[in-house]
């Protein structure tokens, strides 16, 4: 069996532990062609991706959850978001003289933010520090410390894949301790080949054959961008009608690039003047040529 761009939920009938497992494949390919950053970044990137994808996964929510690493390593952006229609994107984004030679230097000290933003209320914001030598020890300390909820998290990604696999206790009927850490230590024997590699039910058998164990159907995962045309729009408003003066006078038009699938956008003097007085604005005379 191949299995591509999919999720898929688990859980263990009799143990009180449920589990998801991801592999991105053509979605993590697409998704990084537009990156440009040190191949350690990269990795923690296609990383993100599986872990935004799998925590998305475990809740009911209209909108998006964004996954977000502020610190003061040599990683200045990494963020990624999954929709609850399984669409995702992200970015990377490192200082110039990134070396990205281990995972503290990449990410340094500060904090995770685990966002889930609907069109109900507002957004719930949850956040940890970035304790921990992996992005999957730092997730997991997040359901420790904001959920209280055991988490065992493993996440690998190189050129062509990002997979994750997670195994939670289930709040309404937890595990007993010796179930835990035996589901838990069979999953650590697994080695990054096997899991960028092998198909889940595959996968599952390997490690919990002598369990019983549902595995539901899998879900497709796409790469998509929401950037458009009106939300570039807005973001020129935000800027300001001085600075848009200052941009034109020194070339015929506003380009905006997305950060995330580098699709190229041009406003040039008369779409940026139209634009302003829909907003009750417009440019100084002397930026026009």
């Amino acid at each position: 069996m191949i299995e591509h761009d999919v999720l898929r939920r688990f859980i263990f009938t009799e143990l009180g532990v449920r589990g998801e497992w991801v592999k991105l494949t053509t979605s993590w390919q697409t998704a990084k062609q537009n990156q440009q950053a040190p191949e350690a970044a990269i990795a923690l990137l296609g990383q993100e991706y599986a872990s935004v994808a799998l925590l998305s996964a475990m809740i009911k929510f209209t909108g998006s959850m964004i996954l977000q690493i502020h610190g003061d390593g040599e990683i200045s952006t990494l963020v990624t978001q999954a929709t609850h229609e399984k669409k995702i994107r992200g970015c990377v984004r490192c200082v110039e003289d990134a070396s990205g030679a281990t995972f503290s230097q990449l990410i340094g000290k500060g904090q995770l933010v685990l966002t889930v933003d609907t069109s109900k209320g507002d957004p719930y914001q949850g956040i940890v520090s970035l304790e921990g030598d992996s992005l999957a020890q730092i997730v997991e300390n997040y359901f420790s410390q904001s959920e209280q909820l055991k988490t065992r998290l493993w996440l690998f990604a190189n050129d062509t894949t990002a997979v994750g696999l997670l195994l939670q206790e289930i709040p309404t009927a937890k595990p007993e301790q010796d179930d835990w850490e035996r589901l838990s230590l069979l999953a650590d024997t697994l080695s990054s080949h096997e899991l960028l590699t092998l198909d889940c039910p595959t996968l599952l058998h390997r490690l919990y054959h002598e369990d019983d164990l549902r595995l539901f159907d899998a879900e497709p995962i796409t790469f998509e961008c929401s950037c458009s045309r009106s939300r570039i729009e807005k973001t020129l408003l935000a800027i300001g009608r001085s600075e848009l003066e200052a941009i034109l006078s020194a070339r015929s038009n506003v380009e905006v690039v997305c950060e995330f699938c580098g699709a190229k956008h041009l406003f040039d003097l008369i779409d940026i003047e139209a634009l302003l007085k829909q907003n009750g604005a417009s440019l100084d005379s002397t930026t026009r040529h």
